[in-house]
């Protein structure tokens, strides 16, 4: 079925580093066209993330100065306002540009939002779409075709939406520790986005999670498949983690929260063992004791987004049912300032999805 393809959309404009007052809601926004490559998608599903809040209020700091607001990328800045975020994107093709089939056009597809800049599967020049150009906070979107997908799923355009940045993310944490069959993960922030689905990428691998939340939160890890839960900010965290993993040696912490808690995640890793991040909710700017690196023989990684061969591992889990969307709540666009609120408070379990008005 053809769909005819306004002049103009709604959408939320990001129109500087600052508060939610820079975040514009307008009904004028011209519509992209598809340039040569790409297609044209009517969006109907954008899952939220930690990355909108800290670009819009700049809180990435820079090498020679922590406070300094600063964007997401650390060499080359792509942002310019106004910017469209959003990275989460589910939708329907509507119009392609030249050099692509035309029999494209109905597709839904979910948006994997990297923007690669190689051919290889080096990170290392990594910027992506709601950042380097626009995203899915908008009624329509316009995107290279190589990265509209097609998945084979009878989920919602809405369950759809939860996976992509999050299970990106942490599916690429735990592929840079190598966590293996077996093994066991700590998971820190893990009601989150990142966190909820690290649980479940641990178990699709075959592996123990064991997760770090708020009060609350526990019966909702445990039903994602957490083996245990350490109840956060209650009593010494090393000996709730030996609790709650029954004695069974930390292998690899998959830490987004950083802060204080960074010293006791070091000492809770068993000798040789992995430390990844991707997040620092709680405090970027930590203490690290080199000789407990050192003299524990530990690995240390950073990471953040994913390679193209994770994004196919992670649309194989989906089809293969072995990861499940956690919705936490649905807002329409004209709503983003209360959704952005809610998602800052943190009083969810899973992603907070927007959706057109």
């Amino acid at each position: 079925m053809m769909h005819s393809v306004p002049k103009t959309m709604t959408a939320v404009l990001l129109t500087a580093h600052g508060g939610l007052e820079k975040l514009v809601y307008s009904r004028d926004v011209p519509v992209p066209a598809p340039a040569a490559g790409e297609v044209l998608i009517r969006v109907t599903a954008c899952g939220m993330n930690n990355t909108d809040v800290w670009v819009r209020e700049g809180a990435y700091g820079t090498e020679d100065d922590p406070s300094a607001v600063s964007t997401w990328r650390r060499h080359g800045n792509t942002l310019t306002f106004p910017r469209i975020q959003g990275t989460d994107t589910v939708g329907h093709i509507v119009a392609v540009g030249e050099g692509v089939d035309r029999a494209r056009i109905g597709e839904r597809v979910m948006v994997d939002f990297s923007i690669y800049n190689r051919d290889d599967d080096s990170l290392a020049d990594i910027d992506y779409m709601g950042h380097g150009r626009d995203g899915g906070y908008a009624e329509y979107m316009a995107l290279p075709a190589e990265n509209a997908h097609v998945v084979a799923t009878d989920l919602t355009d809405i369950e759809l939406a939860t996976f992509c940045c999050a299970y990106l993310t942490g599916e690429r944490m735990l592929e840079r520790a190598r966590l293996a069959a077996g093994e066991t993960v700590l998971v820190t922030g893990a009601s989150g986005g990142v966190g909820s689905a690290i649980i479940q990428l641990a178990r699709a691998r075959g592996a123990v999670p064991i997760a770090v939340a708020g009060p609350g939160k526990e019966a909702a890890m445990l039903d994602i498949g957490a083996q245990a839960v350490v109840t956060r900010g209650q009593g010494d965290l090393a000996e709730a983690v030996e609790a709650a993993s029954g004695g069974r040696p930390i292998d690899v912490v998959a830490d987004l929260v950083g802060g204080p808690l960074f010293n006791d995640l070091l000492k809770i890793l068993r000798p040789e063992g992995r430390y990844t991040t991707a997040g620092a909710i709680a405090g970027p700017v930590v203490q690290l004791d080199l000789r407990t690196m050192y003299l524990k023989q530990l690995e240390l990684h950073g990471s953040s987004q994913g390679s193209r061969a994770d994004f196919r591992r992670l649309v194989r889990y989906i089809e293969e049912k072995k990861i499940r969307p956690l919705v936490g709540g649905v807002y329409p666009l004209s709503e983003f300032h209360r959704a952005q609120t809610d998602f800052m408070a943190k009083n969810f379990v899973g992603k907070l999805v927007v959706v057109p008005d």
